[in-house]
């Protein structure tokens, strides 16, 4: 698909030339074949030349000195450009085998800031239990403008196809998709998007750059609420988004100044030092939750469970294939006989709340909380039910998560 890019503000311009030189810094990184734990600690930039600090300083300012209009050091407004965030948005890109990053002040902000890349009249498929957030930006903003959606079952190939037609223009995936950990295959959304010549969008919030790269398998544009797993800690909100495509990238460039919805360089850094120890966090957070999903999977109390490290999960295959494992993630429901809410007041260690991927392990009930704005019809025909509940396993000690689950599950008993 081809976009329509306006005439570039020279900032913009200015600092497309300085990310196409960072990206040929990055191939010679890249070509050291380093392992991907290295590359979460030094695959930004590193440092700061002018003191030796071993961490990218925090640039708190505005604006920046100029020799001459239009002559600087490659920022001129913060807006437009901070050596912080460029710091972060290097990395991602980094991360994701991609080639250029933006960061921005929301997962909901990059959502929208890539939603604006289409015009009146064009429709986006997306997936049928697409993240609350998401829905409502489309069905209660965008639609204003004359951009419609459709929802279908992504997981299922022939129903993307069925809903292409002359207005469709992008096919929005989550792979996982929440809450229901639905799996669709990264490479042949890919392919259906460049036959038709859309353009394929993945959240990988729930998975990350170190369980699986939708860019490696032909995904055009990859999201990320930030705020989750890879700032990792409940303590920022953020949004990332990583392309390829130089044309896409100066698209999203010129939006993302135009729009304004940036990072600030504070939390900035607090998303650097968070990825830097994704891999040692997640790989705890994904033991924690097998340990969860083996209690659950032997439990009379439980209905179903939802989780795509399940070799029982209709998604396992693929996502075996494209994943590195199961991720953290299970949703699940229990059987007639449980009141939820006795369940939420039992436990101790594991909190209700929204949100996911922080260090603590969090519960909630998708149909009240994240999903609510999701009208309750279209909950239930994509299977979200009002007794699914959501767990996001944090790194506590895994055994008595498990505890504090089974216990809360036996009080909640009518």
């Amino acid at each position: 698909m081809v976009f329509f890019v306006p005439k570039i503000h020279h900032s913009t311009e200015k600092r497309f030339e300085i990310m196409s030189e960072y990206n040929a810094n990055r191939q010679i990184f890249r070509s050291r074949n380093y392992s991907f734990e290295t590359r979460l600690i030094h695959g930004e930039i590193s440092g700061d030349e002018l003191t030796g600090a071993v961490n990218v300083p925090i640039y708190q300012t505005s604006t920046y000195a100029q020799t001459v209009p239009g002559e600087n050091k490659g920022y001129e407004y913060s807006r437009s450009s901070n050596p912080t965030r460029k710091a972060l948005e290097e990395l991602i890109a980094e991360l994701e085998n991609g080639d250029y990053g933006f960061a921005f002040a929301s997962g909901l902000a990059a959502i929208s800031t890539v939603f604006s890349l289409f015009e009146t009249g064009d429709e986006i498929i997306i997936s049928n239990d697409v993240y609350g957030g998401t829905f409502r930006i489309l069905d209660k903003v965008f639609k204003h403008f004359g951009i419609s959606y459709v929802q279908v079952n992504t997981s299922n190939l022939d129903e993307v196809e069925a809903a292409i037609n002359g207005a469709t223009k992008a096919i929005y995936i989550e792979t996982p998709t929440n809450p229901l950990l639905g799996i669709t295959d990264l490479k042949a959304i890919a392919d259906i998007a460049k036959k038709h010549q859309l353009v394929s969008i993945a959240d990988n919030t729930f998975y990350t750059p170190y369980l699986q790269r939708p860019l490696d398998f032909g995904i055009d544009i990859v999201l990320h609420s930030a705020t989750k797993y890879l700032g990792g800690h409940s303590d920022l909100i953020a949004g990332l988004a990583v392309v390829k495509d130089d044309e896409l990238a100066k698209r999203i460039g010129f939006l993302q100044n135009a729009i304004g919805g940036i990072l600030q360089p504070f939390d900035s850094f607090l998303l650097i030092r968070g990825i830097k120890t994704l891999g040692v966090r997640l790989d705890r957070h994904v033991s924690n939750a097998k340990k969860l999903v083996d209690v659950l999977d032997t439990s009379s109390d439980v209905k179903k469970i939802c989780y795509p490290g399940l070799k029982t999960h209709p998604g396992y295959d693929i996502n075996a294939k494209q994943a590195k494992n199961g991720g953290a993630m299970i949703s699940f429901e229990l059987t007639h006989g449980h009141d939820i809410n006795k369940l939420f007041r039992h436990l101790e260690i594991i909190t209700l709340a929204e949100s996911l991927g922080g260090v603590e392990s969090l519960i909630e009930h998708p149909a009240s909380m994240t999903h609510a704005s999701i009208p309750k019809e279209i909950r239930e025909k994509a299977g979200l039910t009002d007794d699914l509940l959501r767990i996001s396993v944090g790194i506590e000690d895994g055994d008595e998560l498990a505890d504090d689950l089974i216990k809360a599950i036996d009080f909640s008993r009518i």
